[in-house]
């Protein structure tokens, strides 16, 4: 099990990253979606990963720790929040330069000439 979270958390940071790092808003806006799943996932098994335990310390001695669990509910919702910000910055971005390009300089715009 495990072996099988790790492996997942890596595999949403590879993709996270490698979608970062293309030229173009929308990839970029899913590879920093992709990378708060991934910091999500690792919150959340850092409170142990049991089966059938209560989030409560006490009492029962297989227990899952539920701040790991409030962190991940409010890294959810701030990551959804976020994300809705940056589409709107990035169809406002679109519809005011007429492409979807982050790295352009000034003269591949064609006002270098001007």
């Amino acid at each position: 099990m495990e072996a099988l979270l790790a492996t997942t958390i890596g595999v949403l940071a590879a993709v996270g990253i490698y979608l970062a790092l293309r030229q173009r808003t929308f990839p970029v806006i899913l590879g920093l979606t992709f990378l708060s799943y991934a910091v999500n996932l690792f919150l959340f098994s850092s409170g142990r990963l049991t089966l059938n335990a209560a989030p409560i310390i006490g009492e029962p001695s297989p227990y899952a720790d539920p701040l790991p669990q409030a962190l991940v509910l409010t890294a959810i919702v701030i990551s959804f929040g976020m994300t809705a910000v940056v589409m709107i910055m990035a169809i406002g971005g679109y519809l005011s330069a007429g492409h979807d390009r982050i790295d352009l300089d000034a003269r591949d715009d064609g006002e270098a000439g001007q």
